[in-house]
């Protein structure tokens, strides 16, 4: 489907991010994707999709490997129409055991790394000259960015840095007519969330309107949402997606 859209999904191996990739090859778009180490789920789908999933393995902290990855999708598509920031790291544990490696990996991947992979594919969208139709940018934030959450101070903070880059963006993009948003999951069934212990877990799904912890298909309903026409009229906000708090 050559006029399908083309979208490119930071960290889309696993949770979340393969859960965007599975709904977006599902409707007939031309998807790409990136992890540090790929997932057997992805190698499946890409066995699936072979014509519609670019599939690669880098740092998602490595600038020159983004950079060569944003440009090759665009290559192989024919340009970029949604970019969703979703790769990013969490180390769990309060402030004053935190180390300077896990405070620098998280910078270097939620913050940097993210702003990275935007850049290049803004600069991809404003390559093809005039104003185009339908273009957004969803950058994915937590609700703990707004609420807080002990153990996730550093972690928390990342998510904040990305949601003020998000509304700024949208100010410096909305003449070219490309939308940026940014999606708030609250706690989802994960491989992160897997390492919760059961009183912890219990605490979390109290805490919610809806008794539960998410799962990445309630969320990926909302990014796609962000994706389309029927938000045309929407950037520069942050939406949260937490069952309630």
């Amino acid at each position: 489907m050559p006029d399908s859209p083309v979208v490119i999904v930071s960290g889309g191996s696993r949770g979340l991010g393969l859960s965007l990739v599975r709904r977006l090859l599902a409707r007939g778009d031309r998807v790409a994707t990136f992890s540090r180490s790929g997932s057997k789920d992805l190698d499946a789908l890409a066995a699936i999709h072979a014509e519609n999933l670019f599939a690669g393995q880098l740092d998602a902290a490595d600038s020159d490997a983004i950079r060569s990855f944003v440009a090759t999708t665009a290559s192989r598509f024919g340009g970029i129409d949604h970019a969703v920031a979703n790769a990013a790291i969490a180390h769990e544990g309060v402030l004053a055991t935190t180390r300077d490696d896990e405070i620098d990996s998280m910078l270097a991947v939620n913050v940097r790394g993210g702003i990275v992979f935007v850049r290049e594919c803004v600069r991809t969208m404003l390559a093809s000259g005039a104003v185009k139709g339908n273009r957004s940018i969803t950058v994915v934030s937590s609700i703990v960015a707004e609420s807080g959450s002990p153990g996730l101070t550093v972690y928390a903070a990342t998510k904040a840095a990305m949601e003020g880059f998000a509304r700024s963006l949208a100010r410096e993009l909305g003449p070219r007519q490309i939308r940026v948003n940014a999606i708030a999951p609250g706690f989802l069934e994960t491989d992160l969330s897997a390492s919760l212990s059961d009183s912890n877990r219990a605490r979390i799904a109290s805490r919610s309107a809806l008794g539960r912890l998410g799962t990445p298909e309630d969320v990926v309903g909302s990014i796609e949402f962000l994706m389309s026409e029927h938000a045309g009229f929407m950037t520069g906000q942050t939406f949260g997606v937490e069952g309630g708090r």
